[in-house]
Parts: structure tokens; sequence; C-alpha cells
């Protein structure tokens, strides 16, 4: 499958850190999908919906791409996937128990169409797992994303208000963090390995050894993840982890 720089992939060394990054919060909600029927809303490369599988009663994953879609089908046989547009979900009425959506919403033009379809093919007490990129930390000081293939980044604020408006009732919302391990990593890399993977690929150089070997080393236990309000200012997060109810 084609590398476009927003597609999280495993097994690359130099993508190390995005990938340990988003599997964290696969890892930390797997269980709400224990014996449930789910759809991921948005995919890509597949090792999330798979992951899931491993709990889920069933799992539909869904995705635009063509080539993200015969990848899952060839490598994740138990997904059950399916091509299709976020914007209209091709699923009826009341069909999942859990709608997942991680690093997608600040891609789509319409969020709000699409969370009134995830409310849509949730049954009752269903529940949105949806995670996306802070924007005060990752475009700091900006309205519009430094990110040219986002079309609007959200703080924490901001999705509730996305959610509510939707008709979900908020569980609860919970940042990103770099763990220990990773606060050290930061130290030795200048003060961020974010920033210095970023300057590397700017550069369009030679990945430095020592950076390569710190980057390849993180694990998805390196971050935590923790509740607003519960000893951590959501908006210092990297990312935003929202759980939403349909009533």
């Amino acid at each position: 499958m084609a590398l476009t720089g927003e597609r999280t992939v495993p097994g690359l060394a130099e993508e190390n850190y995005w990938f340990r990054r988003h599997e964290v919060v696969y890892r930390q909600l797997a269980h709400r999908c224990a014996g449930r029927d789910v759809l991921e809303a948005g995919s890509g490369e597949g090792y999330g919906a798979d992951l899931i599988a491993e709990v889920a009663r069933n799992v539909i994953g869904l995705d635009y791409d063509e080539s993200a879609v015969a990848h899952v089908r060839a490598r994740y046989p138990r997904v059950d996937m399916r091509q299709g547009n976020l914007a209209e979900l091709p699923l009826s009425d009341g069909a999942v128990d859990v709608v997942v959506n991680f690093q997608v919403i600040e891609h789509l033009w319409d969020q709000g169409q699409f969370v009134a379809e995830c409310l849509r093919v949730l049954r009752p007490g269903g529940v949105l797992l949806m995670s996306t990129p802070n924007r005060i930390t990752f475009s700091p000081g900006r309205d519009t994303p430094i990110n040219p293939f986002h079309t609007r980044e959200l703080n924490a604020a901001e999705l509730t208000e996305l959610l509510e408006s939707a008709g979900f009732r908020m569980e609860g919302v919970h940042g990103v963090f770099h763990g220990q391990r990773l606060r050290g990593l930061d130290a030795r890399h200048g003060g961020s390995i974010i920033d210095a993977q970023i300057t590397r690929a700017l550069a369009d150089a030679p990945w430095p050894t020592d950076l390569l070997a710190d980057v390849a080393s993180v694990s998805a236990d390196d971050f935590d993840i923790v509740e607003a309000g519960a000893g951590a200012d959501i908006d210092d997060s990297l990312d935003l982890v929202a759980i939403a109810v349909r009533p």
C-alpha cells in the first residue's frame, strides 16, 4: 500500500512514533468493543480494525480509498472491509453498537454531517469513540491547520460542541500525553522528539542514528491517556480522545 505520510503504517522504524501514538488509543479503548458489533469509519491500513476484531463480535471497516480497502481485505481477513463515503455511511439505522473514528475527523470537510451519520447507525446506548489531534498543540497559535491534509482541527471544547450538537451525550474527553520515558527522549533531542523528527523530514536527509533508534524503540506504553480534570490540562495534550453515547 502506497505511503502518503498521512496513513499510519505499522512495521516502519521511521513511522514508529506516530504508529504507537495511534495504537495506544486502540489498546486503551478496545475493551469498549468486546462482544459488540463495531464500525471503524476511516480504517486506513487496517491494523486497528484487526486489533478490535480480537474482542468484538463483528468489525466492519470502511474507507474511501480503493487501495486501502484492497489491502485490508488481503491482510486482515477477519475485518468485513467495505468501500464508502463517511458522509453517507453505507449502513442501516441502528446497525452497530460502537463506531470507532481515530485520527480521521480532522480530514473531513463536513464534520457535522459525519457525526450525524455516526448517531444514525448506532443503536440506542451505542458509543462513538473518536480521537483527533489537539489543535492547540498540533497547530499552535493558528486557526487553520499546519498540516495541508487537515481541513479543520479541534480543541477539547470544540470537539465536545461538535458531538453534543449532533445529539450525543458526552461520557468523557481524555488527552494523550508523553509518559515518563518519552519525556526523557524529548529532553535528549533538544526538548521535543516530535520536532526532531519533523526537522529531519524537512531536511530530506538521512536519519541520525540515535534519533532513529529512539523513535524505533517507542511503544504504546510510553504514552499516557488522562481524563480531563484528572491532574493534567487537556489543552496541553497531544491528541484528544472523546467517548460519546447515543441516548
